[in-house]
């Protein structure tokens, strides 16, 4: 006979009150998740398997979430771009039903992996992990989740493997989180199932104080606190994303960034917790240097007013930070990430607000640290020391944690090595 779906599985299309389910008794509960490049090909998808099969030996209950395949999100990106015509841009929705497609591939091979070493698995869906979040395409939040079937199958023993950078809105729509949206399943999965760990693996073993690419002498940094990591990742750190950060942060869960070829006794690792040890402190103490291409600088001019910025923004799926308005006009960043066709969406931003100057071939690079605007001078120094190598910050802002200026994206990789001489080293 058939199986009966349970009263929970029922009630999973309906709204209600958010609150993480308790972590089942017994053994406990690890969450992994695996990002684009460690499943980049059937090889390295046994590679991980063996590694989810270790831990599920080693007394743990295992979810794991997966990204798509390499650049796969890319191509469907370049497909969807050639599907529509020159003149319009592809619709958000049916780009989060095409993008979707790509870690359902992920997780699928993974379960078969895992089977064909003997061990039981099941993959689901963001949408079937209970994953719900706003009405927002291509970079949705997620307000809820209901793991229950997660719960019932890891009851059963089995390995559940997540679709990650998907759900389901609460119009029962199919949506997706962003960039690094993967993270983000995998944080608020390690929260409502009241999971013992979070482990984040790339490609890269943990969070360095620069990008070891653009300044050699970066540092590995091992522990951090959720409010630095969560800052570096507002401003462009890409080993874990903003979203998952802040879930983090909530909810109390410990994250651990690892890298996935890295498997030895005494590998590094960057440990993430909402109070790191010996990282409260009301002097300056500056982390790391964070940067992040492909930024836009617009300028309100002509009385343009705050609520028409905001409301046209709105419209178009604008994210932006780092806004200043006041009686005479004032400036906003509008990070490009998560902007599926910024051609498009300048056009039609131009239609919108005509007044609104748009500053392109910019570049963002951040001081990130704790006590940064407690006096004018780290603020004086990160000035200065700029302005000694010819670099002119189109726009600059300051905060407890953060010091952070737009620069001419040719300028930015110079500004990264001689910020983090003088902070960082200094």
């Amino acid at each position: 006979m058939a199986e009966q779906p349970s009263n929970r599985a029922q009630q999973e299309g309906s709204p209600c009150e958010p609150g993480p389910s308790p972590a089942k008794a017994g053994r406990p509960i690890i969450v992994q998740k695996y990002g684009g490049s460690s499943v980049a090909d059937v090889d390295r998808i046994g590679k991980v398997a063996d590694r989810v099969v270790a831990a599920k030996r080693a007394g743990n209950d295992v979810v794991v979430v997966v990204s798509a395949m390499g650049k796969t999100t890319d191509s469907l990106l370049a497909l969807a771009r050639q599907a529509a015509s020159a003149a319009a841009d592809p619709p958000r929705r049916e780009l989060d039903m095409l993008l979707s497609t790509g870690e359902r591939v992920s997780m699928a091979l993974l379960s078969i992996a895992i089977q064909a070493r003997g061990f039981e698995a099941i993959s689901f869906t963001g949408s079937q992990s209970g994953i719900l979040t706003n009405d927002r395409h291509f970079d949705a939040r997620i307000i809820e989740v209901r793991p229950f079937r997660i719960e019932d199958e890891l009851a059963r023993g089995r390995i559940v493997i997540v679709a990650g950078y998907q759900g389901m809105s609460y119009r029962r729509e199919i949506t997706t989180l962003g960039r690094g949206g993967s993270d983000t399943t995998a944080v608020a999965l390690a929260a409502a199932l009241g999971a013992e760990r979070c482990e984040i693996y790339s490609d890269v073993d943990g969070v360095y104080s620069a990008d070891p690419r653009v300044v050699p002498d970066a540092r590995h940094l091992p522990e951090l606190d959720c409010a630095v990591l969560q800052e570096m990742a507002e401003c462009g750190a890409k080993v874990v994303c903003a979203q998952a950060v802040e879930w983090a942060r909530r909810s109390g869960v410990a994250l651990y960034a690892r890298s996935t070829f890295d498997a030895g006794p005494g590998a590094r690792e960057t440990v993430v917790r909402r109070h790191a040890p010996g990282t409260a402190s009301s002097t300056l103490s500056a982390r790391a240097i964070v940067a992040e291409g492909n930024v836009v600088l617009a300028r309100a001019h002509g009385g343009l007013r705050l609520d028409e910025v905001l409301r046209a923004a709105g419209e178009l799926g604008l994210g932006f930070r780092d806004l200043s308005f006041g009686h005479g006009g004032g400036a906003l960043v509008i990070p490009l990430l998560n902007v599926p066709e910024w051609q498009g969406a300048k056009r039609k931003l131009a239609a919108l607000l005509p007044s609104l100057e748009l500053v392109e071939g910019l570049a963002a690079v951040s001081v990130v640290g704790d006590g940064l605007s407690a006096t004018a001078e780290p603020l004086a120094r990160f000035v200065e020391v700029l302005g000694r190598a010819g670099i002119a910050p189109r726009f600059t802002v300051a905060g407890p944690l953060r010091l952070g200026a737009l620069v001419d994206a040719a300028d930015v990789a110079a500004a990264q090595r001689l910020l983090h001489a003088s902070f960082v080293e200094g």
